[in-house]
């Protein structure tokens, strides 16, 4: 009669033990440092803000610009491009890691069916057949919020992968305008060196014909067939890389390079023109509208998350686990069976295992550590990328008027040298310093309409480039 006091008494010290490891494991711990704030990093922009337009034509913009071919090509790198592919393929992987994830805090149910026909000398070598088919379940109790961390930190990391395909987005849509940009404005290079070489070409055979009947000293027809030789060097180059920006364009929106050069030559050496947008003065509203820091804020909360499942490691687990199960034996024309069942919980306790568990809790706190470091230099570079394409927009809008003043003067003033150089009254080395300025002029008012488009466009991606809270992912 002593064995059932025995079994009962076994059995209760066995829960005071389980509460009193659960109890212990209810410690708190030491919390996680707060995440920087976009207000606290820039109070305000510290360069000048654009007023014109309206934020909610952002949602649009590239169907504002003055030339239809480029959102076109925008829409056709946004559906060939690799890059938004391969976002998508992340996307789906983060959903199916989600999707496990939340089976976690679910029970689980399995079957297993077996058969088996034999003998052995313990049944005198008669045929023995065995049957048996067995379901068992079983289902975690989340004491310490591991799985619920799990899940948490799943889900995070799947809002990451959709904002990281938004930001693709933004990125690409940016990445094709600037090479766009950069080809009409080649373009425009080219025209003025290529009738900067005719005109030298010109002046140069006159000198030449002038030097023949000794007008000239044969010094100055050299030096004009130099700066006609030089001119066209000039269009070689540039032509150059005009056909690599085509090649750039070919790469980003997968179209054909031949069916591509004959749209793009219907506006050759047009720089496209952008409409205006406001930009408010708050920087945490306007950062707000960048997915790459939503991104960057998702993976700061994932983080706090596997740190919860690192620390609920370190306690016991609790499991309540089931089976049910019938077996059926026939042998010597007879046959048995027999049903079982079992029912009850199952806790696992980690006692020792050399500091591992508390090692990767550490590891994982000091991740969380690194990512809200590398969130807090996401947010001062986001600040600065604005700040940036402010600076250079305001800059260069400033210097256009002057520039095109310049422009417009020296190009009045080639004129004239070259009228008194064909009377005679001007030498070749002053029609040579005239044109030099005048290229000059005009090659920095190129650069100059072409800095204030690719500012806008930098500003537009700074800025999120239209993306919203509310967008939706495919």
């Amino acid at each position: 009669m002593r064995a059932p006091f025995s079994f009962r008494f076994s059995f209760h010290t066995a829960l005071a033990l389980c509460g009193t490891v659960l109890l212990a494991g209810c410690s708190t711990p030491r919390p996680l440092a707060a995440p920087a704030s976009v207000a606290a990093t820039s109070p305000a922009w510290q360069a000048p803000v654009p007023h014109a337009g309206h934020p909610a034509q952002l949602t649009a913009w590239w169907s504002q610009f003055d030339d239809p071919l480029l959102p076109a090509l925008v829409d056709e790198a946004q559906v060939a491009h690799p890059l938004l592919a391969q976002a998508l393929a992340r996307i789906q992987q983060a959903r199916a890691s989600q999707r496990v994830a939340a089976s976690a805090g679910w029970p689980t149910v399995g079957a297993n069916v077996q058969a088996q026909r034999g003998s052995t000398a313990a049944t005198g070598f008669n045929t023995v057949s065995q049957a048996s088919a067995t379901a068992d379940a079983g289902w975690e109790i989340d004491l310490f919020g591991g799985v619920r961390h799990g899940i948490e930190a799943a889900r995070s990391r799947a809002e990451q992968a959709e904002l990281g395909w938004h930001e693709a987005r933004v990125s690409l849509a940016a990445e094709v305008a600037q090479t766009y940009v950069a080809l009409r404005a080649c373009e425009a290079a080219v025209a003025l060196y290529t009738r900067e070489a005719d005109s030298l070409g010109r002046s140069s055979a006159l000198v030449q014909k002038k030097a023949d009947i000794g007008f000239e000293a044969p010094a100055n027809a050299r030096l004009a067939l130099a700066s006609a030789a030089q001119a066209r060097d000039r269009v070689t180059v540039q032509q150059t890389e005009c056909g690599l920006a085509v090649k750039a364009l070919v790469l980003l929106t997968g179209a054909d390079e031949g069916a591509l050069r004959e749209r793009l030559a219907a506006r050759t050496a047009r720089l496209p023109q952008p409409a205006p947008f406001a930009l408010t003065t708050l920087p945490a509203a306007t950062l707000a509208q960048r997915p790459d820091l939503a991104a960057a804020e998702r993976d700061l909360q994932a983080s706090a998350a596997e740190v919860g499942v690192a620390d609920a490691a370190r306690w016991p687990q609790l499991t309540i686990n089931g089976n049910l199960g019938i077996g059926l034996v026939r042998t010597g024309g007879s046959t048995s069976d027999a049903l079982t069942w079992g029912f009850g919980p199952n806790l696992s306790l980690p006692i020792f295992n050399r500091g591992r568990l508390q090692a990767q809790a550490d590891a994982a706190r000091a991740r969380y550590d690194d990512t809200r470091a590398g969130y807090a230099l996401k947010l001062r570079a986001a600040v600065r990328e604005v700040e940036e394409a402010l600076l250079r927009l305001d800059a260069s809008q400033r210097r256009e008027a002057d520039a095109r003043t310049a422009a417009e003067g020296l190009r009045s003033f080639l004129g004239s040298i070259e009228e008194r150089a064909r009377l005679g009254s001007a030498s070749v080395i002053e029609t040579e310093e005239a044109r030099r300025l005048t290229l000059s002029a005009e090659a920095t008012l190129l650069a100059l309409q072409r800095e204030q488009v690719a500012a806008w466009i930098s500003l537009y991606r700074a800025i999120g480039g239209g993306w919203t809270r509310e967008a939706t992912t495919p």
